[in-house]
């Protein structure tokens, strides 16, 4: 028999259903560092994206259970959608949108699992992941959760115009101009990646 790492997602799910919890812990292990790193970089809030994090696997549960996933072999964008909405009703709850200011937060760069054998290695790596989220938070919210969504999410563009209820060309105009700003604002401040 396979272990839970080989199955494919829907095999995880069914296992769950039937009972089977560690198929379930496979499941969130397996898209844990993707989702967190989406929910982050919407709501800007270590704590809240950790609190959302936790609310968005106990939603996917209740619908699990309820019978409400179909199998297309698209568990993670249906958990992504499902993070996305739970993340636009927070921001409905408190009436404004994502901030678009910086938290001087490290252990953010240890959930992007970025590593490397020295130190001064390490330093250069958190200080361009930094600099890049900086450059990043400046783009309209529009470009930016696409941008997002592609490269962090690592959803495809059909994904991204599916849970935005957008044109896959609107969604790709978007990444194209969301690239073009993020360019000119890294020629403009001469950052160096």
């Amino acid at each position: 028999m396979k272990s839970l790492i080989q199955l494919s997602d829907q095999e995880l799910v069914n296992l769950y259903l039937g009972g089977d919890s560690d198929a379930f812990s496979t499941l969130v292990l397996r898209y844990k560092s993707k989702l967190y790193t989406s929910i982050y970089l919407l709501l800007k809030d270590k704590y809240l994206a950790e609190d959302m994090f936790q609310d968005v696997y106990i939603r996917v549960i209740d619908k699990l259970k309820k019978g409400l996933y179909k199998e297309e072999g698209k568990f993670l964008p249906w958990v992504m959608r499902i993070a996305h909405n739970m993340c636009l009703d927070h921001f409905r709850k408190v009436k404004r949108l994502p901030a678009m200011k910086m938290s001087d937060d490290s252990d953010f760069f240890e959930q992007l699992d970025i590593s490397a054998p020295g130190s001064d290695s390490r330093m250069m790596a958190a200080e361009t992941s930094t600099q890049v989220r900086e450059i990043l938070d400046m783009l309209p919210d529009e470009q930016r959760e696409i941008i997002i969504l592609r490269h962090y999410a690592d959803l495809t563009f059909k994904e991204i115009a599916a849970l935005k209820h957008i044109s896959i060309n609107t969604a790709l105009g978007r990444m194209r101009y969301g690239l073009i700003n993020l360019r000119k604002t890294i020629f403009d401040k001469q950052v160096a990646l």
